[in-house]
């Protein structure tokens, strides 16, 4: 029985998403409480951050309503490594213009999945389950944490995530998410790599809250 709902899941999903779209079209636009520059520090675990810009074609592309870019680096000599934190909002997420899951991005930047399972960081709410991928370019390898925030929830099941969507826009009128990444090249060995991450994540995720819509 459980196969065959995992069989059957995605067209369920699809035809829940033709019952609600009529309430998705009628959402409306939410922005940030606080500006994510200010929300998320510039120092996080000793590292200090460093915003970057995104092209105007991957902004495009990406169809976001604000973001954060920050890459964050050791200020001391004694100390290696670093890691980078990506922030997109969406205010409102209608057809054609909704978040990009990692899973297709990174494949298409040329990434290769070397692993992919979950783990778990703090929230204000208390635990919460985010993906994680170990990932490959050539010689470089790279561990990768990343989840759905948005209107009260943390999320990392693609299908929950969807499903959340649909039902809100239909009852709430609300669309509006963010998908967060982080990056954490490795370059001490993946346990290491996903301590930082966490520690990370346990942050951003807590600190997020404060420019999300209530």
């Amino acid at each position: 029985m459980r196969a065959i709902a995992v069989r059957w899941a995605p067209a369920a999903l699809l035809a829940a998403g033709a019952l609600m779209t009529r309430g998705a079209g009628t959402s409306e636009k939410a922005p940030l409480r606080v500006p994510l520059g200010e929300a998320v520090p510039r120092q996080i675990e000793g590292f200090e951050g460093r915003d970057l810009a995104m092209g105007e074609g991957e902004r495009s592309a990406a169809g976001v309503t604000d973001y954060l870019f920050r890459l964050y680096a050791s200020g001391s000599s004694e100390r290696t490594g670093g890691f980078s934190v990506y922030i997109g909002y969406y205010d409102q997420q209608t057809q054609g213009k909704t978040i990009h899951s990692p899973k297709n991005c990174l494949p298409g930047s040329g990434w290769e999945a070397l692993q992919s399972d979950t783990t778990t960081i703090r929230s204000a709410a208390g635990p919460v389950v985010v993906n994680r991928y170990l990932i490959r370019k050539e010689a470089v390898q790279a561990l990768v944490l990343y989840w759905y925030q948005g209107r009260g929830r943390v999320q990392a099941n693609e299908y929950a995530v969807k499903w959340n969507l649909l039902r809100d826009a239909a009852t709430r009128r609300r669309t509006e998410e963010a998908l967060v990444r982080i990056v954490v090249p490795i370059t001490q060995g993946p346990n290491t790599a996903l301590e930082v991450a966490r520690r990370a994540a346990d942050v951003v995720v807590q600190d997020l809250d404060a420019a999300l819509p209530g």
